[in-house]
């Protein structure tokens, strides 16, 4: 054997101990590969029912929200019957002092001086 030969059967054994060095790392490159892999499929598998979930979850708050909206509307027109109320209220009340107000505190008056008069009477009387 040369000192080529023997170089060069140098270098082989290097190159195929740098193939092995190297071969290990992509083993477990591979097995983690895998097991992402198979964690991403289980991901997809779970999170399926999950949204479908979630989208039965929405139509119903959406189902709920919709109920609310006309328990609010219906709340509005209501208040806004109990202003017309208490307006009309307020000018029936206005209505009767303007009216009947002004006379009836003269009738009171009227009949306290006559009561008081029917006092004085009997007290100069007795």
């Amino acid at each position: 054997m040369s000192v080529g030969e023997i170089a060069g059967l140098i270098a082989a054994i290097a190159a195929v101990a740098l193939v092995a060095f190297c071969a290990v790392p992509l083993l477990k490159l591979g097995r983690v590969l895998e097991e992402l892999r198979l964690t991403v499929r289980d991901l997809g598998h779970s999170s399926v029912p999950i949204l479908h979930e979630l989208k039965s979850t929405v139509t119903a708050t959406n189902d709920e929200l919709g109920k609310l909206s006309l328990v609010t509307e219906d709340v509005s027109k209501v208040s806004r019957q109990a202003v017309v109320v208490s307006e009309n209220a307020a000018q029936l009340t206005t209505l009767f002092s303007a009216t009947l107000g002004g006379p009836l505190v003269k009738t009171a008056a009227f009949t306290h001086g006559v009561r008081q008069a029917i006092k004085g009477k009997r007290k100069v009387a007795k």
